[in-house]
């Protein structure tokens, strides 16, 4: 079977690759960014096919699909950046890629969504993943399922390392955002990888949105203690209303090239990112990984010259 991943080179999808080229699929791997393929993809050699794709070009998608069995459309934006929006990439990007999938006669379509997505929210970010997972649910003729994960950890992942750079670029202090009371179910990316591989061929989850998240719900401010902790420091805590967030949040989205925070991204603390009904579980009978202890070392590999160089320039940096 012939698995197209879009967004290969991205984070959940280089880990979906790794587990479909373990599990014995063959693997069209379609990437927008070659510096990220390089670095991620480029050890599986000839054992992938890797083809330059952009979801928002509509034109190229009726090649990419020839021959394809199955899709895995991982494509998302968090943050708005360099002419991208939620809008072009997050829902007419998923628009272009079912259509040619439609068009292809490939039936069988995984798309990562996210926890909280829904069309109706006042939330752009969250309203764009909502209005593309409608898209996906409406087309008669695609068996599809949706992945909606919580927050995602695992050691490419920019929210939680976001976190961690900037506990080293924060001597002493550092900020409870939020007051650090926004609760999420942070789930690991191999869990996230290994639901979306097993969906393809079990059919009891076509037609079915599926919620993941880890095995805790916790706090902002529980989660940013857990990251302190893995890098073996400390900080004295000091809560941060959102409102007085948003100015440095501002000059930073529209200063720095790796902003590691937008405003649309704090506005989504005011919606909750917990998973009651968790299909890791229920789904898939699977023992969800925490967020903490080894399943977090990966904290470790940031550094101040990293954390710089990424927020500065926006570079990519595992």
């Amino acid at each position: 079977m012939l698995v197209l991943v879009t967004g290969a080179a991205g984070f959940v999808g280089n880990n979906v690759v790794e587990e479909l080229v373990k599990q014995g699929y063959s693997v069209r791997a379609v990437v927008r960014n070659p510096e990220k393929a390089e670095k991620r993809l480029g050890h599986f050699g000839e054992t992938i096919e890797i083809v330059k794709g952009d979801v928002t070009d509509r034109a190229v998608w009726a090649n990419l699909m020839k021959g394809v069995d199955a899709v895995v459309h991982t494509v998302a934006i968090s943050m708005e950046k360099g002419g991208q929006t939620y809008e072009n990439v997050n829902y007419q990007g998923t628009i272009n890629v079912v259509d040619a999938a439609v068009d292809a006669g490939v039936s069988r379509f995984i798309n990562i969504s996210q926890n909280g997505a829904d069309a109706d929210l006042p939330y752009r970010f969250l309203a764009s993943k909502g209005k593309a997972q409608d898209y996906v649910a409406m087309q008669d003729n695609l068996r599809w399922t949706a992945i909606r994960p919580s927050a995602i950890f695992g050691p490419q992942d920019e929210f939680f390392n976001t976190f961690a750079r900037l506990v080293k670029l924060t001597p002493i202090v550092f900020p409870l955002i939020g007051g650090g009371k926004a609760e999420f179910q942070p789930v690991s990316v191999f869990d996230v990888a290994e639901a979306t591989v097993r969906s393809i061929d079990d059919d009891s989850t076509i037609g079915k949105e599926l919620t993941v998240g880890g095995p805790e719900v916790l706090t902002l401010g529980e989660i940013e203690k857990r990251v302190i902790k893995a890098l073996n420091t400390g900080r004295v805590m000091i809560p941060a209303p959102v409102f007085l967030l948003r100015p440095a949040v501002f000059v930073m989205e529209n200063t720095l090239p790796g902003s590691p925070v937008s405003s649309s991204l704090l506005d989504l603390l005011a919606v909750p990112n917990t998973v009651p009904d968790n299909a890791l579980v229920e789904q898939f009978g699977m023992d969800p990984i925490p967020f903490k202890g080894q399943h977090i070392e990966y904290l470790k590999d940031n550094s101040i010259g990293q954390a710089l160089n990424k927020f500065f320039t926006g570079s990519v940096v595992n």
